[in-house]
């Protein structure tokens, strides 16, 4: 069985930088062991598997070791992937997702992804948070992710990560984020306990983000940058109960995986 397969950078328009994914095109579902099986083989954050629709497209991601409920960057790859490279030429990829139906919509080269907003309660600063930021945050909130504010960019990058702590908090993952120097707000994002230290570009946390920092500055639209060591930017809409996640991407390689 040969499957057809891309890698693509995400939230970025330069190849190695953003976040990059596998998508796998599949004739329809094999087993999750196999995709599990091929999510590590392939050992990116999350490789995206889709099945084509007569109407609509089904999505599933995986990190190396666990399914997904949700992913930014693998949404928006098979999305470049399905506009790019298989000649579609509408403007709406439609989702079905185990969040539900997801939507991407192009203009020119942007992405525009729609997807729920998860806004975070306040909540203690666990000692594991504290023990595996080095530092204690000045705000500290939680979604599906535990979300700790800091004072600076500098904070944000400079941070001294604990990931043995990390992976023993009640979470999938932790959001660090602060006020930018040349955007609204900055970010990273780690998920040690999914097999993911650190994710280059989070989509799925500014489900989180967006609603915060949208309150705390009193604007909707905003410009982000998640300051790993690949970097991505994402442009951001807060529309209530959902948020728009924008931003491009590139092909790195296409070709098949041979499992027979």
């Amino acid at each position: 069985m040969s499957i057809p397969y891309y890698q693509v950078d995400a939230f970025t328009s330069t190849l190695f930088s953003g976040n990059p994914a596998g998508v796998c095109m599949l004739a329809d579902w094999l087993p999750d062991q196999v995709l599990q099986s091929i999510a590590a083989e392939n050992n990116l954050a999350e490789t995206a598997f889709v099945v084509q629709r007569d109407s609509s497209v089904d999505l599933r991601w995986f990190t190396p070791t666990l399914e997904m409920d949700l992913c930014g960057h693998a949404t928006l790859a098979p999305a470049h992937v399905i506009f790019r490279h298989l000649g579609y030429r509408g403007e709406v990829v439609r989702f079905q997702t185990r969040a539900g139906l997801l939507t991407v919509t192009r203009n020119d080269d942007l992405l525009t992804l729609d997807f729920p907003a998860r806004p975070a309660s306040p909540c203690i600063t666990p000692t594991e948070l504290i023990q595996g930021l080095g530092c204690t945050p000045a705000a500290t909130f939680k979604a599906r992710d535990y979300l700790a504010v800091l004072e600076t960019e500098q904070a944000v990058r400079e941070v001294r990560l604990d990931m043995v702590a990390l992976a023993r908090l009640d979470c999938l993952g932790v959001i660090i984020t602060a006020p930018g120097e040349s955007c609204d707000f900055v970010s990273r994002f780690f998920a040690p306990g999914a097999g993911v230290p650190e994710d280059p570009v989070t989509g799925s946390a500014h489900s989180t983000l967006i609603p915060y920092w949208a309150q705390r500055l009193g604007r909707s639209q905003l410009r982000a940058l998640q300051v790993s060591q690949r970097g991505g930017e994402l442009y951001c809409d807060y529309r209530g109960q959902r948020v728009g996640i924008a931003g491009r991407a590139v092909t790195y390689s296409s070709g098949f995986l041979h499992l027979s």
